[in-house]
């Protein structure tokens, strides 16, 4: 077996062992396991079955983190994007009103175009043609959108007829626990303990037990039957004007969340040469867009990669045996399904809200000193929470950036990316409020 992996992975060439990839997997499992708890519950919000959403979750993860390692050997691991599963959640079938049988026809649309794109160098175009504050905006904007989520679900803000919203109870016991919930993981964060949120989510639940607001269900089963959700997919359903714009945010969230992310930690892993060129980087690419068709096949929303994985190339990571090991215990967490069906809403809230304020931290990179450049980047921020929808935050985005530049005579440095999108918005608003 030793022999084998080593073949497979290459391990002694990238100076790591068997042992290694092994705690950089288990690593970076811990740090990311939160999304077996947290994406079900966003999913079966939309009318999806809880049970088969949870297996469906860590199957996807685990076919992602397969494809990852086997094919590039990239120590990355994937599962459902944050931000995209409330998205289609929330605003696709809750505020747009289509069934999350469409939603995820949308979703393996934008797959199958991301797949396009990795392949063609149509994906260094929209790198290169799209402004880098706009890219950073939708980053920090869907950031925005989950903390919002967050603080709504554990009850720390509430609806208000005079203000629209206003800070909840915090002697309710839930919205306390939210709280708590959240100050609990920004202090484990802080003091650099691995798992700091599944740690919180998990510190929470246990105290939901002992204070006989949640019913405890046992914590290993035979796993949820996936037929509810398997394959369940409507791409006809998807074919139509109106999800144009879904499906351009499924994409285009995904290829600069993935591009952002491998970068990242392509460097932390030293897989990048003295000449900047990154080893594998294009089936890195393949790899990510490939799994986003086949989670749509399992109910999910885009597969991506997650930042995450950082702290499993810190603790050592460096091929994709443990983007493997990740895949496994994904498969092993199948069977912990009495446990996922028990964690509250206020148990996941402070996970969202402290996930949604390190999304914030890519404000940091905006180019504050061009107005034309930074104006539309912070009106996409604000207005992706504020229309609780990713796609009318990044259409207004663009939509400004372009009129700015027209209007204060600066129509050359107009990309021919950021045109085109533009145009497809407001056809949108136009043809299509």
């Amino acid at each position: 077996m030793k022999l084998i992996l080593e073949r497979i992975f290459d391990l002694e060439s990238n100076n790591t062992n068997i042992k290694q990839e092994f705690l950089a997997g288990f690593t970076t499992f811990i740090t990311m396991a939160y999304i077996i708890f947290v994406n079900p519950q966003m999913m079966s919000a939309s009318g999806m079955d809880h049970g088969a959403s949870f297996v469906g979750t860590c199957i996807a993860a685990a076919l992602a983190c397969f494809i990852m390692g086997f094919y590039s050997n990239w120590p990355v691991a994937l599962a459902p994007g944050m931000g995209l599963n409330a998205f289609f959640t929330y605003t696709v079938v809750g505020e747009m009103g289509y069934s999350w049988e469409v939603a995820l026809g949308a979703v393996f649309l934008a797959g199958i175009l991301f797949v396009i794109m990795s392949v063609t160098p149509l994906r260094r175009w929209m790198l290169d043609s799209i402004p880098l504050n706009l890219r950073i905006a939708m980053g920090s904007g869907v950031g925005l959108f989950i903390g919002f989520i967050g603080l709504k679900s554990g009850g720390i803000i509430v609806a208000n007829e005079a203000t629209f919203v206003s800070l909840g109870n915090f002697l309710q016991i839930e919205t306390f626990l939210s709280a708590f919930g959240f100050l609990l993981i920004s202090v484990l964060a802080t003091r650099r303990v691995s798992g700091a949120i599944i740690i919180g989510v998990l510190v929470v639940t246990v105290l939901g037990l002992l204070l006989n607001i949640v019913q405890f269900q046992g914590l290993i089963s035979y796993p949820p039957s996936i037929a509810p959700i398997f394959l369940k997919l409507d791409i006809l359903g998807a074919l139509d004007l109106a999800m144009i714009s879904v499906i351009i945010s499924f994409l285009f969230v995904n290829l600069f969340d993935t591009a952002g992310t491998l970068l990242g930690v392509a460097h932390r892993a030293k897989l990048v040469d003295e000449s900047g060129n990154i080893s594998n980087f294009d089936k890195a690419l393949k790899a990510d867009s490939s799994s986003s068709v086949a989670g749509s096949f399992f109910g999910c929303a885009p597969v991506t990669s997650y930042v995450e994985s950082s702290a499993g190339v810190e603790a050592g990571g460096r091929t994709g045996l443990t983007a493997v090991v990740v895949g496994f215990l994904f498969l092993i967490a199948i069977f912990f399904s009495p446990l996922a069906a028990i964690v509250p809403a206020y148990a996941t809230a402070g996970a969202l809200i402290y996930v949604a304020i390190l999304m914030l931290s890519g404000m940091e990179k905006l180019d504050w000193s061009d107005s034309t450049e930074l104006l539309p980047a912070l009106i996409m921020i604000i207005m992706i929470p504020l229309t609780f929808s990713i796609a009318n935050g990044i259409a207004l985005g663009f939509i400004s950036y372009v009129v700015m530049k027209l209007f204060v005579g600066d129509m050359k440095n107009i990309s021919s990316g950021a045109w085109f999108l533009a145009i497809i918005f407001m056809a949108k608003f136009v043809f299509l409020p």
